[in-house]
């Protein structure tokens, strides 16, 4: 009978409010980034587990919870309690406490180590645990290092769980606690009670909108000035992700008045504050004071505005400064190389290598197939007779990786050639202890951006040469600025561009598609009964019948043709994420067909399985994996909450709370292709992509296939992203101060 009146307590009529408390047997769905869960609670005295849902902050198998919410009846899934908050109970029997440890709680301690431990100290484990871990030294597996891990995870386990419940009332997203706990430390929930605007600008992934929903639930008024500042800073920062360096001030203010939806006289209040305290940097632009006007001023972040000035002051000592090499004989020298790499250059060729054997800095610009390699091979073979020091580097680590191959000589990533040191957070090579080079050859420097090349400079010694090598017509950097452009643009610096395409050259498809498509024409499509071709164009105007003819090339068409590995020779470019035909749905469907793996692991939005391609998404130095690179996932750990991403020939372990550095790369988006280079390309292209088709990005994709290209869908919609040569206008001041340092 006693369980008859249970049974009939929990099962009230649909809204009644309610409590209910049970351990969980089974997590159906959670989402990380909402914390939406559905799962199954055992309830002592009801027969069936329970269906609950709702927002609980990272559940676990065998958690016992205590909810409050509502009874609901779903019409497809039946009656299911609804969660309007909870709190975690630790377990009391031994079965709980064993799955509650299994669940992945505690780095350390997996399903098998869990029930070793449970075994001996059954329903004392956690007080054993948190009072007298070095009894955890009993167990078979165990040693002194791994107790301390234990030790470490438990007591910020108990933390970081008080953080999510504190957080969840706030509508953080459960993944976010975590990293919040690594910057505060204990006192977290203290330091985002005080100013919940810090998460914006510490916390990478949580905006100024999510700090702004916390902060207004903790009672913070929408005028309060700690609320303009920070929402400035996140307008700023958004900006500088599209490209912008600076930003016009009467345009900031309008932006920010319209997000934050206050007064436009507290928005320059807050930017006057800013400017203050030096976190922005106002640079008023009125040069002529006939034509003044008011507030013609340009708003920088503080960072943003010192490499912008640092570039022009350092390029200027660079070319005012006396070179070390020796002058030598320009035709001589010219005659010789040729001679030493057997080829006889051509007109342009020449005066690169003149430039670079008598300017002390200087840009070499040009598409594919101009003979960018052959000049630095040139160049580099005259610096090493005059026994010249010579550094070859390039953003990326595969942009390094060829420029070795192709010259035969070491190469390195600009990053490590800096030799960032993770202890300091800085690069060691800077102006007080500059690289030790004469002759400084640069590749893909369009993709250099303000910062990093900043840093770069700042590191070459005045008597160095800087050779800077890219393809001006690429898209710009993913970072701010438009550094190779402005620097071109500024006229200081001398200027090669190649436009000669050799014959060599001029028997790929795709080297003479790129051009043609830099020029504003469509590009020369193969014939279907044509086997012989590098560039095809399969027409289709249906974005699901698109999206199974890529599915169709990757893992079957293109393999059996041309003999090519789908997972390492063959790379989906998207002009966007969204959408049947964005990188997010390409991801999802290319890793069901490519790689099924049942060994996965979900996290920050997605499931990562072991052989799995991923991308770096961020610069993380301390790890020395940049932005932009690719590598496969050769291990998966689950009882350690471990991930192991090979990365050319290099291990590195990623904890699962550092996942959100990664996302699936079958597909990418062309801006995260630069620097690389792949055996095939396949690349849709529909209407629907309108608002980002342009010259350059088509024209970027093309560049970075080696043996085919394959387009897929509408000629329309290629003919419209060609003559789109509208370049989306960065704001930058760089080349005017250079042509004024």
């Amino acid at each position: 009978m006693a369980n008859q009146e249970q049974k009939s307590d929990l099962a009230q009529a649909p809204g009644t409010g309610s409590e209910l408390e049970g351990q969980v047997e089974r997590i159906s769905y959670f989402n990380e980034e909402s914390g939406y869960t559905v799962a199954r609670l055992k309830v002592a005295g009801y027969p069936e587990p329970v269906t609950i849902v709702g927002n609980i902050a990272s559940p676990l198998l065998g958690e016992i919870l205590k909810l409050k919410g509502e009874w609901t009846v779903h019409p497809k899934f039946g009656r299911q309690f609804k969660v309007s908050s909870y709190r975690s109970v630790v377990p009391a029997t031994a079965a709980g406490i064993r799955r509650y440890l299994a669940s992945g709680l505690i780095k350390g301690i997996g399903s098998v180590m869990a029930a070793r431990i449970v075994e001996l100290f059954k329903e004392k484990t956690l007080e054993i645990i948190e009072k007298r871990p070095n009894e955890l030294l009993k167990i078979e597996g165990i040693g002194p290092k791994r107790v301390e891990m234990i030790q470490k995870a438990w007591k910020e386990q108990k933390e970081i769980r008080d953080l999510m419940i504190f957080l969840q009332e706030y509508g953080v997203s459960p993944a976010y606690a975590v990293k919040i706990f690594k910057t505060y430390g204990w006192d977290s929930i203290s330091v985002v009670s005080r100013n919940p605007y810090r998460l914006a600008t510490d916390i990478v992934g949580i905006g100024f909108l999510s700090a702004d929903k916390i902060a207004q639930k903790l009672g913070f008024d929408k005028t309060a000035p700690p609320r303009a500042e920070a929402g400035i800073l996140y307008v700023l920062n958004q900006l500088s992700a599209e490209g912008h360096v600076y930003y016009p001030y009467q345009l900031l203010v309008e932006k920010c008045r319209e997000i934050l939806e206050v007064d436009a006289e507290l928005i320059k209040e807050a930017i006057g504050s800013l400017a203050l305290s030096g976190k922005i940097v106002l640079e008023d632009l009125n040069k002529n004071l006939e034509a003044f006007e008011p507030d013609h001023k340009s708003v920088y972040l503080k960072h943003f505005h010192v490499s912008e000035v640092g570039i022009a002051s350092h390029l200027a000592r660079l070319i005012s400064s006396r070179r070390r090499i020796r002058q030598v004989n320009v035709e001589k020298a010219i005659s010789w190389v040729q001679r030493k790499i057997g080829l006889n250059l051509a007109p342009e060729q020449k005066e690169a290598v003149k430039k670079a054997i008598t300017e002390k800095s200087m840009v070499i610009t040009g598409g594919p197939g101009t003979g960018k390699t052959t000049i630095i091979n040139a160049v580099i073979r005259i610096y090493r007779e005059l026994g010249a020091r010579i550094l070859l580097a390039a953003p990326t680590g595969r942009a390094s990786k060829r420029m070795s191959e192709a010259t035969g000589y070491p190469a390195r990533t600009i990053h490590r050639m800096l030799e960032f040191s993770p202890q300091s957070g800085k690069f060691q090579r800077d102006q007080d202890h500059p690289l030790e080079v004469d002759v400084l050859i640069l590749d893909e420097t369009s993709m250099i951006d303000t910062v990093l090349m900043y840093h770069l400079l700042k590191a070459v010694p005045s008597e160095a040469t800087l050779i800077m090598v890219g393809d001006v017509n690429q898209l710009p950097s993913v970072g701010a600025g438009s550094v190779l452009k402005d620097i071109i643009d500024s006229k200081v610096v001398p200027v090669v561009e190649l436009k000669q395409i050799f014959r060599q050259a001029t028997k790929s498809h795709i080297v003479v598609n790129a051009h043609r498509i830099n020029s504003g024409l469509m590009p020369e499509i193969a014939l279907k009964r044509d086997r012989q071709q590098d560039f095809y164009f399969i027409e289709q105007n249906d974005p699901e019948q698109a999206l199974n003819i890529i599915l169709d090339l990757v893992t079957e068409r293109i393999p059996r043709r041309f003999h090519l590995d789908p997972m390492e020779d063959i790379q989906v470019l998207s002009p966007m994420h969204k959408g049947a035909l964005g990188t997010q749905n390409l991801n999802s469907r290319l890793q069901q067909v490519l790689n099924p793996s049942r060994k996965e692991i979900t996290r920050a939005g997605y499931t990562f399985r072991l052989k799995d391609k991923v991308m770096q998404t961020r610069n993380n130095y301390e790890k020395e994996v940049f932005n932009g690179d690719i590598g496969r996932i050769v291990s998966i750990d689950l009882e350690d909450q471990e991930v192991i991403v090979n990365f050319e020939g290099r291990p590195i372990p990623y904890d699962t709370s550092e996942l959100d550095e990664l996302i699936p790369a079958y597909a990418i988006s062309v801006h995260k292709s630069q620097g690389s280079e792949y055996q095939a390309v396949v690349f849709p292209i529909l209407p629907q992509h309108h608002l980002l088709l342009q010259r350059n990005l088509i024209y970027t994709a093309v560049t970075r296939a080696k043996k085919l290209v394959v387009m897929v869908g509408s000629k329309r919609a290629l003919a419209t992203g060609i003559k789109n040569d509208r370049i989306m206008k960065r704001y930058t001041y760089l080349s005017e101060r250079i042509r004024t340092p």
